[in-house]
């Protein structure tokens, strides 16, 4: 069974495919390529749905959107960028990165205590300005 987190950023996979799919209904980019694209952007998918792919792949995958499609690079949901990591972070601004260190941090303590963590409302509350955000 994937854990809630891993659940999320299989939606926003899902997500991402489907703007790429679009992209590719609007004949915006060579189809041969792109239809190969898109089925490692599946094996990425499923690799993760059953824990046999590794992140790297998706790092792979996310960074090559960036370059393959820059005119969607503004869509790509900054939670993935996050999740995979490793090169995916060049994409991050250094405030960006620190809000995610601390949502890590915040979903880290509360499961270790057992208690159910919100990822979208977490993110939402370190969004805030100012000391609003402390809870």
């Amino acid at each position: 069974m994937a854990s809630p987190h891993l659940d999320h950023h299989l939606q926003l996979l899902a997500h991402l495919r489907s703007i790429l799919v679009a992209l590719g209904e609007a004949e915006q980019i060579p189809d041969e390529s792109h239809a190969l694209f898109l089925e490692r952007f599946d094996e990425l998918i499923s690799g993760l749905q059953d824990a046999s792919a590794p992140l790297y792949l998706g790092q792979d995958l996310i960074s090559q959107v960036f370059h393959r499609y820059p005119q969607i690079s503004h869509l790509v949901p900054r939670d993935l960028l996050w999740f995979f990591g490793g090169d995916c972070l060049h994409f991050m601004p250094e405030e960006e990165i620190a809000l995610f260190q601390e949502l890590d941090e915040r979903r880290y303590a509360a499961e270790a205590q057992g208690l159910p963590f919100d990822w979208n409302q977490e993110k939402q509350l370190l969004a805030l300005p100012g000391d609003s955000s402390k809870h």
